[in-house]
C-alpha cells in the first residue's frame, strides 16, 4: 500500500498569505525551526530546554493539591475520626458510618466546583494568559481552604469542598496546556506526563498524612490534613510571578513581542538564541495563522464544528477513559479493601502502596515514550487492566485471607499498570490533539466530560461497595471491567497516533480527515507552499523591475 502523504489546503495557504506580508521568510524560518528541534536527542533537547522544563515542572506541581485532596477526602470514609465526628450508627456493623449519600455528595461537590473553575479557565488563559491566571487562583484557593479546616458539619465541608474545587479545575487544565507549549515536541510526553505524577504525587502525599495521623485523637485527626494544605499557594504564587508566560499563548492574544521576551527566557543562553527565538517565534505564528481557517472565531462552538468535532470526541473519551479504566475503585481504594475484608490500619497500608505506584508507573513510562506510541501504550494499559478486574472480580467468592490478600495484590499491580500506561500516556494526548487556537476550549470540554463521569462513578461507586446499600464488595470489578472493555474498542477504532508528531502536522492530519489507523504511516509536509511562494514574489519582483 503507498504511503499517503498530504501538504496545507489551498484555503490554509490563502490564510496565511493574506496574514502575513513576509510569508515566505515566515515559512523559511518557520520550516528551520521544526528541522532544527526534529535533531534534537532528548538528552540534547533538556540541556538546551532546561528553564523550559523547569517552568513547565513547576507550574505543574499545582496539581499535587488536587491529587491531595482526592485522597484526603475519600479515606476519611474509613477513618474513625473522622466518622465519629461526622458518622451514622449502622447497627448491622455496630459502628458509625458516613452514609452512601453522603459519600457522594462529598466527593461530588468538589468535582462541581471543578467544572465551574474548568470554565472560568477557559475564559481568562485566553484573555488574561497563563500566568495571571494561575496567580489569582492560588489565592483564590489560600482564601477557600478556611472552609474546610472549621466545618462544622458536613453541609459545610461539602460547600468548602466545592469552593475549592474552583481552583483545582483551573490549575487541570492550565497546567497541562502551558507544560505542552513551552517545549520542542520531543519533550512534550515527558512534562505532560509529570503533570499526572504530580496529581499521583498528591495523592501519595495525603495517603502519608492519612496514616500518619490514624493514631490522633478527636478533630485534629481529619482537620490536620486540610490545614496542610497551606503549604502549597505561597510558593506557586511566587513562581507563578516570575515565570515566563506561553508563547502560544501570547501569539494568540496578538502580543508578539511578549511571547518574544518569554522565548528568550525559556531558551538557556547560546549564541544562536536570538535567531533561535526568531525561528520558534516564526513557527508560532505560523501554525496558528494556518488554523485559523479551520478555528476563525475561537469560540467553544467551533469546538463541534467540522475537523474539530472529531479532535473535541478524542479529548473527551480519552478523559472519560481514566475513570472508566477501573481507575473509579482505585479511587476509593480503602473503602473497597474495607469491604474486601481488610483491617482500617491495613487498608490505610495499602492505600500507601497504590500511590506510590503513580510516582513509580510514571518514572516507568517515561523509558517507554521514545520507543512506543502513545495509542499503543494507551490501549496495552487498557486490556491489562481489563484482566486485572476480571480477577479481582472473581475472587469476591474466594475463602477467607487468601483471597483477600490475592484482591490486595491484584489492587496493587492494576495500579501500577495504569501510571505506567493508561495515567501518564492520557495527558500528552488531550494535549496533543486539540487544534492550538481551541486548546484550551478543547481540554476544558474534555475534562468536564471527565468530571460529569466522576461524578456518575461517585454516585454508584460507594452504593456498589456499603455494606447499608448494594454491597457488591469486590463484585464490583465486573462492572468496570465493562466499561474498560468499551473504551478499549473505541481506542483502536478512533484513537490516532500523535508520536513524534508536531502541532502542525497533527492540524494537517485532522484537516485532512486522515483515518486514525493510518495516522503514524501518513507522510506530513506542513511547509509543501513555501516554493510556490518563492516562486510568485520572484515574479512580482520581476515585473515591478
Amino acid at each position: 500500500m503507498a504511503t499517503q502523504r498530504i501538504v496545507p489546503s489551498d484555503r490554509e495557504a490563502a490564510e496565511l498569505q493574506r496574514a502575513e506580508g513576509q510569508t515566505v521568510d515566515l515559512i523559511r524560518q518557520a520550516q528551520e525551526s521544526d528541522e532544527a528541534d526534529r535533531k534534537l536527542t532528548i538528552r540534547q533537547a533538556v540541556k538546551k530546554y532546561k528553564k523550559a522544563v523547569f517552568w513547565a515542572m513547576f507550574l505543574s506541581t499545582s496539581l499535587i493539591m488536587e491529587g491531595y485532596d482526592l485522597v484526603i477526602i475519600t479515606s476519611f470514609y474509613g477513618q474513625t475520626q473522622f466518622k465519629e465526628r461526622f458518622g451514622v450508627y449502622d447497627p448491622v456493623s455496630d459502628q458509625k458510618l458516613i452514609p452512601a449519600a453522603w459519600q457522594s455528595g462529598l466527593s461530588n461537590s468538589a468535582l462541581v466546583g471543578q467544572l465551574a473553575g474548568l470554565v472560568v479557565n477557559a475564559f481568562c488563559q485566553d484573555r488574561f494568559g497563563c500566568c495571571p491566571t494561575m496567580m489569582f487562583f492560588m489565592v483564590w484557593m489560600a482564601v477557600a481552604i478556611f472552609v474546610p479546616v472549621f466545618a462544622q458539619s458536613l453541609s459545610v465541608l461539602a460547600f468548602g469542598e466545592a469552593f475549592c474545587g474552583i481552583s483545582w479545575g483551573v490549575f487541570q487544565t492550565l497546567s497541562t496546556t502551558y507544560a505542552s507549549e513551552v517545549v520542542p515536541t520531543i519533550l512534550r510526553p515527558y512534562v505532560t506526563a509529570y503533570v499526572c505524577m504530580c496529581w499521583g504525587g498528591g495523592i501519595l502525599l495525603s495517603s502519608g498524612v492519612v496514616r500518619a495521623v490514624a493514631g490522633l485523637e478527636g478533630d485534629m485527626g481529619w482537620r490536620l490534613p486540610f490545614i496542610l494544605q497551606w503549604v502549597w499557594p505561597f510558593p506557586l504564587f511566587i513562581g507563578a510571578y516570575f515565570a515566563p508566560e506561553s508563547p502560544w499563548n501570547s501569539v494568540r492574544r496578538d502580543k508578539v513581542e511578549e511571547a518574544r521576551k518569554s522565548l528568550l527566557r525559556l531558551y538557556q543562553d547560546m549564541p544562536e538564541r536570538e535567531q533561535r527565538v526568531e525561528q520558534t517565534l516564526a513557527y508560532i505564528k505560523y501554525t496558528t495563522e494556518m488554523e485559523k481557517a479551520e478555528t476563525a472565531n475561537a469560540s467553544f462552538l467551533e469546538c463541534f464544528k467540522g475537523t474539530n468535532l472529531r479532535r473535541t470526541e478524542i479529548n473527551c473519551v480519552v478523559w472519560a477513559a481514566q475513570i472508566l479504566c477501573g481507575n473509579a475503585i482505585l479511587g476509593y481504594s480503602v473503602v473497597f479493601l474495607q469491604a474486601a475484608g481488610f483491617s482500617e490500619l491495613q487498608a490505610f497500608n495499602i492505600n500507601i502502596s497504590l500511590s506510590a505506584c503513580y510516582i513509580v508507573g510514571g518514572i516507568i513510562c517515561w523509558f517507554l515514550f521514545p520507543h512506543v506510541g502513545r495509542a499503543t501504550i494507551y490501549m496495552t494499559g487498557l486490556t491489562f487492566m481489563f484482566f486485572c478486574l476480571i480477577t479481582i472480580g472473581g475472587l469476591a467468592w474466594g475463602p477467607g485471607r487468601d483471597a483477600q490478600l490475592a484482591i490486595g495484590i491484584i489492587l496493587v499491580i492494576s495500579t501500577l499498570c495504569n501510571m505506567i500506561a493508561i495515567g501518564p500516556t492520557c495527558y500528552p494526548i488531550v494535549a496533543e490533539t486539540p487544534s492550538g487556537r481551541l486548546r484550551y476550549k478543547t481540554i476544558t470540554i474534555g475534562r468536564f466530560v471527565y468530571n460529569l463521569t466522576s461524578i456518575f462513578t461517585n454516585s454508584v461507586t460507594p452504593r456498589m461497595l456499603s455494606s447499608t446499600s448494594w454491597n457488591w464488595g469486590a463484585k464490583a470489578a465486573f462492572f468496570y471491567a465493562g466499561t474498560n472493555l468499551l473504551c478499549n474498542i473505541w481506542c483502536w477504532f478512533r484513537l490516532p497516533e500523535t508520536k513524534d508528531r508536531t502541532f502542525g502536522e497533527i492540524d494537517l492530519l485532522f484537516t485532512h480527515r486522515v483515518p486514525a489507523r493510518k495516522f503514524k504511516s501518513t507522510q506530513v509536509d506542513q511547509f509543501a507552499h513555501g516554493g510556490e511562494y518563492a516562486v510568485k514574489k520572484e515574479v512580482e519582483h520581476e515585473e515591478n523591475a
